[in-house]
Order: C-alpha cells, then structure tokens, then sequence
C-alpha cells in the first residue's frame, strides 16, 4: 500500500511522525541493513509496503543491488512482480543496472523473466537498451522472449538501436541465427 504525508495526491494520510518513522524504513532499505529489515519483517512489517512513487521494500533493495536483503524479502512474501508508477518490476531495475546476482535472486524467487508492466517493456528490453550484455545472455537462458513486442510495437532488438547500443544489438541479432 502506498504512503503519503498529510495532503499529498494518494494513498493513506500520515501524520508527520509517522511519515518521518516510513521514510527511515525505506533509508534503511536503500542501505541494505538486512538484519534491521529482517528484524521488522518478523515483527509483522508488511513486505510489500511501498513509498509514495510505488517502489516496493523489494524494488528498492533490487535496484540497489542488495541481494541478500533480496532474498529475505522474498521469503517473507515480497512479491516480485509488484509495479512501481512507472509500470517497472524489480527485475527490470536490475536489468538497467546491470547486477546479475540480483538478478538470479530475483529468478529463483519467482520473478518471471518476461514480466513488464502496461508498456510492455521486459527486462530483456531493459538489458537491450543499457548495453548490458552479460544480463541480456542469462535472461535469453532463462526463457526471455527477444520477439516480444512493447504496448508499441518495438523489440529487444529494435529498443538497443534506438539506443545505440550496438553490443546489445549484436547479441540480439544472433537470436535470429540461433
């Protein structure tokens, strides 16, 4: 459930002092602290809270590349294919970055490699457009579909051009081959 100060656009209202106490929360995830979110976690934190832009516990902790804070989220139910505003999962926030350790976590805790949001997009097109070649090779292993198309009609491969990322289009290109 999203959370807002007192007179934001939505969500449920919070007073200032809770507002401030969520806020840490979500420093501390941005951290990495692990055992202090573990800790809240056991004591009933609701593992798919999210900040007032949609980001997930899971979300933020994935694209900032803690992986073992990823895999305590994952075993108390942080769902890993929770949206954010802009329509993103966490796999497609570690695909952008780059982090392939994340990226397993992510997998082997449910998180479906051909996940997007409304636009379409799939971490494999994230991959495609960041040039990160390394996540593009283990996502197509893991059954990502490089033919999949966004709401507009554009593929992996047609996203990396656009971009300009000519490794990315490279690797994609052999998918054609293979």
């Amino acid at each position: 459930m999203p959370l807002q100060k007192a007179g934001e656009q939505y969500g449920p209202e919070l007073d200032d002092d809770t507002y401030r106490m969520v806020q840490q929360l979500f420093q501390v995830v941005r951290s990495g602290d692990c055992e202090q979110v573990e800790r809240l976690l056991e004591m009933g934190l609701v593992p798919n809270l999210r900040d007032g832009k949609g980001n997930s516990l899971l979300m933020l902790a994935a694209y900032h590349g803690h992986v073992d804070l990823v895999r305590v989220l994952l075993r108390y139910g942080a769902d890993p294919e929770l949206v954010n505003d802009r329509g993103q999962t966490p796999l497609q926030a570690v695909a952008f970055k780059g982090d392939l350790a994340t990226g397993r976590a992510l997998v082997s805790g449910g998180a479906d490699v051909n996940g997007c949001g409304e636009d379409g997009k799939t971490p494999l097109m994230y991959a495609a457009m960041f040039e990160r070649v390394a996540i593009i090779e283990w996502l197509i292993e893991q059954g990502a579909d490089p033919h999949r198309q966004t709401a507009d009609a554009m593929t992996a491969e047609q996203m990396a051009r656009v971009m300009g990322a000519e490794a990315a289009v490279e690797r994609l290109v052999r998918c054609e081959c293979e």
